[in-house]
């Protein structure tokens, strides 16, 4: 097996359910010491962090951000083969992981331990970053870790996150920034009743659906650069007691707000709030804010990956702001330019979820180019 493919495997061995790192991050751990990277381990909570640099502080420095863990596999019998026992089967390697996101960060690996054979001592810094709580809370991972750098002044200039980003071919895409999340748990009250005396009641439902139809049916903005327009999606929707005779004392709802720079979260609280209290509710909100937009704006970073993307492609990649959170949302604040390469992202959280093996075989080379691209001077040219 190539270098790549074997550290997937044993990666991928390695039942590291979110937030448990399983030892994944040991074994990384182990192998970027002796490729000469500083290793620091950051424990938060119940979450293992791994932070290795190489280079220079003061220099310029690129950031590979990853996670070891995982989501759960789900009924163990529906897969072809056991989700923790990598197999190759047909050109693709099976295993939960394979694709989000063991493959990327065993491809981050090789490709640093081969650019620090070839650059002793960088114009630039390498930095990698791990955490065992990206599939979670994501509360102890990269969140809390981006607030100790915020606070030792780390300086971070550039970041490729390793998230499955291409749809149909390695490199066809190319992620230049996320969407916000904000989630909300909404509270409406009434007064619980038989269904045959209403006025004697007041019926949660009915007081909340106006608001809810306004909140779903706005037209938020019209999409900003390359972001598609701000969406509002109800997920859920709870009350009574069961019984189809009695009117129900509470409703419960929650929904989600996926928007892009033209909205802050807490502008989009107060505005919904607004509308919750002009139809009159009687009410509480829980927000959970997932994280703010971001978006990295045409430069040198954007620049080198198009140029790698297209040498491996033989065409241009889209490039998109589409899909769901990373963590590099928690990055992207501290100045850091981002961007997302990795590998196709079909069976992502699936039953028999796997990567190409020629895609993973080609991912370290992709990275290591980017990263000359970046910190070699003489490769930019």
């Amino acid at each position: 097996m190539s270098d790549v493919l074997d550290l997937t495997c044993d990666l991928i061995a390695r039942p590291s359910v979110t937030p448990d790192d399983a030892g994944c991050q040991a074994l990384v751990a182990g192998r970027l010491q002796a490729a000469g990277f500083r290793c620091e381990h950051i424990r938060l909570g119940e979450v293992d962090n791994l932070y290795a640099t190489f280079g220079d502080a003061a220099a310029p420095t690129l950031l590979l951000l990853g996670h070891t863990d995982v989501v759960p596999p789900g009924p163990r019998e529906a897969w072809a083969s056991d989700p923790f026992v990598p197999e190759v089967r047909d050109g693709m390697l099976y295993g939960r992981g394979a694709a989000d996101m063991k493959g990327s960060v065993a491809a981050f690996v090789v490709a640093a331990e081969r650019f620090a054979a070839a650059n002793p001592q960088p114009a630039g810094r390498l930095a990698v970053l791990l955490t065992s709580d990206e599939e979670g809370d994501a509360i102890d991972g990269v969140r809390r870790v981006a607030e100790v750098f915020r606070g030792r002044g780390e300086r971070l200039d550039w970041c490729i996150t390793g998230e499955p980003s291409s749809t149909r071919a390695l490199g066809d895409l190319l992620r230049v920034g996320r969407r916000g999340s904000l989630s909300a748990r909404l509270q409406v009250r009434g007064v619980q009743g038989h269904v045959a005396y209403p006025e004697n009641a007041r019926n949660p439902v009915h007081l909340a659906l106006p608001a809810l139809a306004e909140l779903t049916a706005r037209s938020w903005d019209q999409g900003y650069e390359t972001f598609p327009p701000t969406s509002l999606q109800v997920s859920n929707i709870t009350a009574g007691t069961g019984a189809n005779n009695v009117i129900p004392g509470v409703l419960e709802v929650q929904f989600n707000l996926r928007f892009n720079p033209t909205w802050t979260a807490e502008a989009l609280e107060r505005e919904c709030e607004a509308v919750l209290r002009a139809n009159g509710l009687d009410y509480t909100v829980h927000w959970h804010r997932s994280g703010e937009p971001f978006h990295t704006p045409e430069g040198a970073l954007r620049k080198a990956a198009r140029e790698v993307l297209a040498a491996h492609r033989g065409q241009q990649p889209e490039e998109s702001t589409g899909g769901g959170t990373s963590d590099a949302r928690f990055i992207a604040p501290l100045g850091t330019q981002c961007i997302e390469i990795g590998p196709v992202n079909a069976s992502i959280h699936q039953v028999d979820e796997h990567v190409s093996v020629a895609d993973l075989e080609a991912l370290p080379g992709l990275y290591l180019a980017l990263i000359g691209k970046m910190l070699v001077p003489s490769a930019a040219t």
